[in-house]
């Protein structure tokens, strides 16, 4: 899996970022491309990268300020016009529907493809076929969300060294192995496939978070997280004023990756104010309390 970063700018664009939206890319699962959230002009850096908005089949929205939506309409107005014919399903807080519909109305956009609207709620679970994904509501202004995608554990690989040790030759027999299954093999012996699988491989977390102040629940997304999204609104020593626009810092988002035993961290959602060269500064800042902390760029990819 592969996190490509198409906005990492809070608010408003600049220069450097443009709003926020993020890709995970899923060549393992034949391509299947996820986006969360959807800033203005997602689709014009969706040209600048290899992302197929026929493969999007899943967009998760954190919440509905403009920074985060305002691109939806005309990625869901492209994927038709470039022909995609297959289902789309978004999440989001709700209103989301609203939003949706009424712009799609307004603009007489018409998809070509169905499209599922669902609306989230604290403690929702969602199945799919690859992932569990859980939602926690954050701590922002508005109803806004975190996604903790479970990754269901990958089947053990066969154990090819093992059978040829007991003179088994590859051949059509070793699926049925790897199936599990019990086989007869052409000499009259009968083996147990189970005995030739190796365990299961624990599937990946990623825990990718809206807008928010430090809050018990992202906590809970991010336990154990591979991979810990989060936004660094602010540097250090701005707590007061990251708490009272209901963000965070740099260094909060490093405490909750430590605190919540996360592989990596990578901060997103960085505030205009901040030029280029502060970049390294906040990366410092972050990197004292967690030191796997990466800082995101527009075209940053990071694979899991």
């Amino acid at each position: 899996m592969e996190l490509l970063f198409l906005g990492t700018g809070a608010g408003i664009p600049s220069k450097q970022r443009n709003v926020s939206a993020l890709a995970l890319i899923m060549p393992e699962y034949k391509g299947e491309t996820w986006l969360f959230d959807c800033g203005e002009a997602t689709q014009h850096q969706i040209l600048d990268h290899p992302i197929r908005l026929g493969k999007v089949s899943r967009i998760f929205i954190t919440h509905l300020h403009g920074d985060h939506i305002y691109g939806l309409p005309g990625v869901l107005g492209s994927r038709s016009f470039q022909g995609a014919e297959t289902p789309l399903t978004l999440y989001g807080p709700k209103g989301l529907r609203t939003f949706v519909e009424v712009t799609m109305e307004t603009s007489c956009t018409y998809l070509r493809y169905p499209l599922t609207i669902k609306e989230v709620e604290d403690g929702d679970v969602i199945e799919e076929d690859h992932f569990t994904v859980t939602v926690k509501k954050l701590d922002h202004g508005i109803p806004c969300y975190g996604y903790r995608l479970q990754e269901k554990d990958q089947p053990g690989a066969l154990d090819a060294q093992k059978l040829k040790a007991l003179q088994i030759p590859p051949g059509p027999l070793y699926q049925e192995i790897k199936q599990g299954k019990t086989v007869t093999l052409p000499d009259g012996r009968v083996i147990d496939g189970k005995e030739f699988i190796h365990p299961p491989k624990p599937g990946r977390i990623l825990a990718i978070l809206g807008d928010t102040r430090p809050t018990p629940a992202a906590g809970i997304l991010a336990q154990d997280a591979d991979l810990l999204v989060h936004e660094s609104t602010y540097g250090a020593g701005q707590e007061d004023l990251a708490n009272a626009h209901h963000h965070s810092t740099c260094v909060q988002a490093a405490t909750l990756a430590k605190e919540a035993n996360a592989k990596a961290l990578i901060l997103t959602h960085i505030s205009s104010r901040f030029m280029q060269e502060d970049h390294a500064q906040l990366l410092a800042e972050a990197q004292s309390v967690f030191r796997r902390t990466h800082i995101a760029h527009d075209g940053f990819r990071y694979q899991v």
